[in-house]
């Protein structure tokens, strides 16, 4: 493929409805951010201490036990419903 230039991506935004704005700038917006910080946040975590990712990890588990603590009877009434057979016979 051959290079291509600024100048060729500018002209082919210019061909574009204005409705389709926003989706090209959220895209190229997207590209730009993945150029400037190519690390995920998995690798990130990994690149951690043992110690820092054992506190990261302790809190959120506490975070995540308040949370189904509180929405334990929700979770009740669902998980408890009665299981119907929709299929036609």
């Amino acid at each position: 493929m051959k290079t291509i230039t600024y100048t060729q991506v500018q002209q082919l935004v210019e061909k574009l409805p204005e409705t389709k704005l926003p989706l090209v700038y959220r895209f190229l917006l997207e590209l730009a951010d993945k150029d400037i910080d190519p690390q995920s946040p998995q690798a990130d975590f990994m690149r951690l201490s043992p110690e820092e990712r054992h506190r990261l990890l302790s809190e959120q588990a506490e975070q995540m036990k308040t949370h189904y603590e509180q929405a334990a009877d929700e979770r009740t009434e669902w998980q408890a419903g009665d299981f119907i057979d929709e299929r036609k016979s």
